[in-house]
C-alpha cells in the first residue's frame, strides 16, 4: 500500500499541480476530511453544494486521482485525500498564523498580562502561547503564577492575576467572570518503570487503591475530582499520599518510589517515550480532562494586552489540536 501511495505521490507532483490547486480546494478539502457531507461542508464554507462538488471535482483534476470515494450520502477521503488533507490543514493553519501576526505587530500593543495557571497545563499550552505573544509585542510583559484553581480565583477576582488558566470539574457560572473552553486532554494514571503494576496487562482500581499516590493539594478542586473519581469506582481515596503541585518533582518522586500519579496524556506519552514512566490502563472517566480560561468581564475593554493574549492562546489551541496524541 505504501509504494503504491508513494508511486501516486510522485505521479502527482510531476505534473506540477502547485500552479492549479487553490485555497477554495484546500479549504474544501478539509472540511469534506472533518463533516463528510457535501451539505456540511456547504454550509460551514458558505457557499453552494453544487459549488463544494465542483471544487472536488477540480481538485481531483489537477492531482488526476481520487481524492474521495462514496458510501451512500457520505464521502470519505482515499489514502491520497486524506494525505493531501492533513497538507492542506497545514497550510491553512500557517496562513491563519500568518495574517494573525500581520495584525498582532502592527497593532503597537503595549502594557502587561499576569496569568496564573494549573501546572498540569502550563507545559503544554503556555511556552507556545507566550512565544506568540512576544513575538507580536515584544513590548508587553507577561508574568506566570502557578497554583492550583482555588487559589488562584481568587487572586483573578481581586485583580492580582488578568487571566486563569485550569482544568475544570464540574464547570459553572461565576459572577463577573467570563471564560472559555480551550481543548480537552485526558488525565491518565502513571508509575515508574520499576513499578510492580508497570508490566500488568490488566489493571483494575482495586489493584491501586492501597499504593502511595502523589495527588493535588486537599483543599483542591482537582483534588475533590480525584476523590469523587475513587468513590466511583466503589473506593475510599487514598491515605497514603504526597500533595505536590511540581510536575518535576512529581516525575522525579515517580521514578524513585513506589508511587502513582496522575499526569497530562501528552506529558505522560512524552515520558513513556523516553522510557521514564509507564501508563496503566486504568479508565479515568474524562477526569480533570476541560481546559478553560477565565478573565473578569470588564478587563476586556481595559486591557489590550489582554486580549491580544487571549488570541495567542486561541491560537495556540488550535495548534495543540492538530497534533494527535500517539
Amino acid at each position: 500500500m505504501a509504494q503504491v501511495i508513494n508511486a501516486e505521490v510522485a505521479q502527482i507532483l510531476r505534473k506540477g499541480f502547485q500552479q492549479g490547486i487553490t485555497l477554495r480546494h484546500l479549504r474544501a478539502l478539509v472540511a469534506l476530511s472533518d463533516l463528510k457531507l457535501i451539505a456540511r461542508v456547504s454550509e460551514a464554507l458558505g457557499v453552494t453544494q453544487p459549488a463544494v462538488s465542483k471544487q472536488i471535482a477540480e481538485l481531483e483534476k489537477i492531482v488526476g486521482v481520487p481524492v474521495v470515494t462514496r458510501d451512500r450520502n457520505r464521502l470519505y477521503l482515499t489514502p491520497i485525500g486524506a494525505r493531501l488533507a492533513e497538507h492542506a490543514r497545514q497550510a491553512l493553519g500557517q496562513l491563519d498564523r500568518a495574517a494573525f501576526d500581520i495584525e498582532a505587530m502592527t497593532s503597537g500593543v503595549s502594557g502587561s498580562v499576569a496569568v496564573g495557571v494549573v501546572s498540569s497545563v502550563a507545559p503544554t499550552l503556555l511556552p507556545s502561547t507566550i512565544s506568540l505573544f512576544k513575538r507580536s509585542t515584544p513590548q508587553a510583559n507577561v508574568s506566570v503564577s502557578e497554583g492550583h484553581f482555588v487559589e488562584l480565583l481568587p487572586q483573578l477576582e481581586a485583580g492580582a492575576l488578568d487571566l486563569l488558566i485550569a482544568r475544570v470539574w464540574q464547570p459553572q457560572e461565576l459572577a463577573g467572570i467570563d471564560q472559555m473552553a480551550l481543548f480537552s486532554e485526558p488525565v491518565v494514571v502513571v508509575a515508574g518503570r520499576d513499578h510492580q503494576l508497570a508490566q500488568e496487562a490488566a489493571v483494575k482500581w482495586a489493584d491501586v487503591a492501597n499504593f502511595p499516590w502523589i495527588l493535588p493539594k486537599p483543599n483542591s478542586v482537582a483534588r475533590q475530582a480525584v476523590d469523587a473519581l475513587f468513590a466511583a469506582n466503589g473506593l475510599s481515596p487514598p491515605t497514603n499520599t504526597v500533595s505536590s503541585l511540581s510536575l518535576a518533582l512529581n516525575t522525579e518522586l515517580l521514578r524513585a518510589m513506589p508511587v502513582l500519579g496522575l499526569l497530562p496524556q501528552r506529558l505522560a506519552q512524552t515520558q513513556a517515550g523516553r522510557g521514564e514512566l509507564v501508563t496503566l490502563p486504568l479508565d479515568t472517566h474524562d477526569l480533570l480532562s476541560e481546559v478553560r480560561c477565565f478573565w473578569r468581564t470588564d478587563q476586556i475593554a481595559q486591557n489590550v494586552a489582554l486580549v491580544l493574549f487571549l488570541k495567542c492562546l486561541g491560537q495556540a489551541t488550535q495548534d495543540i489540536e492538530t497534533i494527535p496524541f500517539s
